[in-house]
């Protein structure tokens, strides 16, 4: 059983979407790399990037299959419990988390894609 995430103030709301939307116009490496493999439905599922969920922004979103993609870099070693309770509170809401490698996304996308793709099937 899932709950369903907060709702935030409209003044709340509208900070994370901005943030967001610099979010999307400046993508890391790694996050642009990826995106294009993803966009248009290339993997036969509709992505979305950089969205609001509660009070969390997520990397990637495949909507209908609640699945969520975060590419971690090196910032993300110093976060990792933190990052461990955010999935957690993803999966309450319903989402399924996957964490990739933002090396292994330029590196060998190849493999990173037939990850997500594993993902994709519930």
């Amino acid at each position: 059983m899932s709950i369903e995430p907060p709702k935030l103030s409209r003044h709340e709301a509208s900070l994370l979407d901005a943030y967001g939307r610099r979010m999307r116009q400046n993508p890391s490496a790694s996050e642009a790399a990826l995106w294009q493999a993803l966009r248009g439905e290339r993997l036969g599922v509709r992505f979305v990037r950089q969205v609001v969920i509660g009070r969390f922004i997520v990397d990637f979103l495949a909507p209908r299959q609640k699945l969520v993609v975060e590419v971690d870099g090196g910032y993300h070693v110093e976060r990792a419990r933190a990052d461990a309770r955010r999935d957690e509170t993803l999966r309450r809401w319903g989402f399924r988390v996957l964490r990739l490698d933002s090396a292994g996304c330029i590196r060998h996308l190849d493999e990173v894609l037939r990850r997500v793709v594993a993902s994709i099937a519930p």
